[in-house]
């Protein structure tokens, strides 16, 4: 379906993200180890916090393996904080406007999985988001409309509780209409601050989720890998598979949790969706 990673911490290049670990998101959109596809090559976008008030993005159509913009970019750019997404469509058009992250002032969103039967609850959605929000949306994806009626829900005040009521949301639309399984996601979404990170499916089967360890005692466990000697203590990714292969580096998220990163704090709370 797709993959993709949030980072927060000292500032990096983005090709140190995006290119130079072994498995790199670069890497999985040719050859994902967890995806539900191995390849990943119908988009690819990067959101990141600069100079800005609000949040920059990069969009492509390409393969992220085949983009030398994109190699150019993570030659010369970095950030604190970056969300970086491979596409694998579950059928909408391959278009700019498609790919994530999606952008809603200071705020991002991303997305792994899929709203099951989308054509089945988009109208239940659409006439939910607020009027003033439905304008901005842009594509035809079901992850940007989760993301604008998570937005309706209240997103900016409250991430937590307006992710678990759009999730009630969809799975009852779905639901009413025969659909078994509504919802398969592993969502990131941040306001530039804090990150919030999602994994939770009306299966119980979801898309893979890990956030990296505490930085300083894999900075003293591995003093030659020149990447983790970047970092500042307060580090943090979360990511659809391991960036890797170092021992001790990750931590699988479970199932129905909601991840939140703040600094160097991270917390896990337990996730579940919610009535309005």
């Amino acid at each position: 379906m797709c993959r993709w990673l949030a980072y927060s911490g000292s500032p990096v290049r983005l090709d140190d993200l995006l290119y130079k670990p072994v498995n790199s998101l670069v890497m999985q959109s040719k050859h994902a180890r967890m995806g539900a596809e191995t390849t990943n090559g119908d988009g690819f976008g990067i959101g990141w916090y600069g100079t800005e008030p609000t949040p920059g993005l990069f969009h492509s159509t390409e393969p992220a393996w085949h983009d030398r913009n994109l190699r150019e970019l993570g030659r010369q750019a970095s950030a604190s904080r970056v969300f970086a997404h491979i596409r694998a469509t579950t059928g909408t058009a391959i278009q700019q406007t498609n790919c994530h992250p999606f952008r809603h002032g200071k705020w991002l969103w991303m997305h792994n999985g899929a709203l099951a039967d989308f054509p089945k609850v988009k109208r239940d959605m659409a006439i939910t988001v607020d009027p003033g929000l439905y304008p901005e949306i842009e594509g035809s994806t079901d992850s940007e409309m989760f993301f604008y009626l998570a937005l309706t829900f209240g997103l900016e005040e409250d991430p937590r509780t307006a992710v678990a009521e759009a999730v009630g949301f969809i799975e009852d639309a779905g639901r009413r209409r025969g659909v078994e399984h509504p919802v398969q996601m592993t969502v990131a979404t941040t306001d530039g601050d804090t990150t919030w990170a999602f994994r939770y499916s009306s299966q119980g089967k979801s898309r893979s989720l890990f956030t990296s360890r505490d930085i300083t005692p894999l900075q003293a466990l591995y003093p030659e890998n020149v990447l983790l000697n970047k970092l500042s203590d307060d580090s943090r990714l979360v990511v659809s598979e391991p960036l890797g292969d170092l021992h001790g580096a990750w931590q699988e998220v479970p199932e129905s949790t909601c991840v939140v990163v703040h600094g160097g704090e991270q917390q896990q709370y337990s996730f579940a969706p919610a009535a309005r």
